[in-house]
């Protein structure tokens, strides 16, 4: 005779109505839309979405977009972790300052944080007027909007790892140490290896709020073609020339190269994981 089974009990529905209303939900808000700008595409023709991508304007615009989110990812990705340490593992005056702080981002206006590092980096701004004379220009360059994509995802990444650190106890690097490792290797050894996937999750949601940022760039960026015009910028302007075909061959452009991004990052990731467990 069979023995009968037992599932412990869930304060959620069942995994069928669960289910339905997480796929009704992820349709409406993320495949019904992605659909319908693919459809278009297909109505437009691969000759055509072509022609409009295959420009200089556009492929200056697509590298600058994604060049930059990736330089300002990786940014993140070291000064995040290190900012996650501090705030995980030590103590100091202004902590939850600090803290606070970090979340800033989420909560300000795009169009907000562009208008405040524009004033801050422009040539008569604060830091703008200290930065001249040394050569640097910031505002209107695309090394603007580096640090504007820096200021808008850098929270991704100090927020996925921080909970992981604090769950690192401290008896492992004193193990780690009493073995004979110094710092550096017992970071390198023993510590970075269980911050992978959070910071890879971390690098991958920050890059994602880069390419897509458009708020806090164009105050900044100056949008000067070929120069500091980013992908999200171009697809506007094609929406007010009512060149509606070649809006749509952009952002498919930048559906298909962002997908390819983060697949990527997601296959290090599991590979990351499989080679933690093992």
């Amino acid at each position: 005779m069979r023995a009968a089974t037992f599932r412990t009990p869930s304060a959620l529905p069942g995994f069928g109505l669960a289910f339905g209303i997480t796929m009704m939900m992820l349709s409406i808000l993320v495949i019904i839309p992605i659909g319908a700008l693919l459809l278009r595409g297909v109505d437009i023709g691969a000759a055509d979405l072509w022609k409009t991508i295959h420009t200089e304007r556009v492929w200056t615009s697509l590298r600058l977009s994604f060049g930059i989110s990736l330089l300002a990812a990786l940014f993140n990705l070291v000064f995040g972790l290190a900012l996650a340490w501090v705030l995980a593992r030590y103590r100091f005056p202004g902590k939850r300052l600090v803290d606070a702080a970090v979340d800033l981002p989420f909560a300000l206006p795009t169009a907000v944080a562009g208008i405040a590092l524009t004033a801050l980096y422009a040539p008569n701004g604060a830091f703008g007027q200290i930065l001249a004379p040394l050569g640097i220009k910031v505002a209107y360059t695309p090394l603007g909007i580096f640090v504007a994509l820096v200021f808008v995802s850098l929270p991704f990444v100090v927020r996925t790892v921080q909970p992981v650190i604090e769950e690192i106890e401290r008896e492992v690097e004193e193990a780690s140490a009493t073995l004979g490792a110094g710092r550096w290797r017992t970071f390198r050894r023993v510590i970075l290896p269980m911050l992978t996937p959070a910071l890879l999750t971390g690098f991958a949601l920050a890059l994602a709020r880069a390419v897509g940022e458009y708020g806090s760039v164009i105050f900044i960026a100056g949008n000067l073609p070929y120069q500091s015009e980013i992908a999200p910028l171009l697809i506007v302007i094609k929406l007010e020339e009512f060149d509606y075909n070649g809006a749509v061959a952009i952002a498919i452009a930048m559906l298909v190269i962002s997908f390819a991004m983060l697949l990527a990052i997601n296959l290090v990731q599991v590979w990351s994981r499989k080679r933690l467990g093992s």
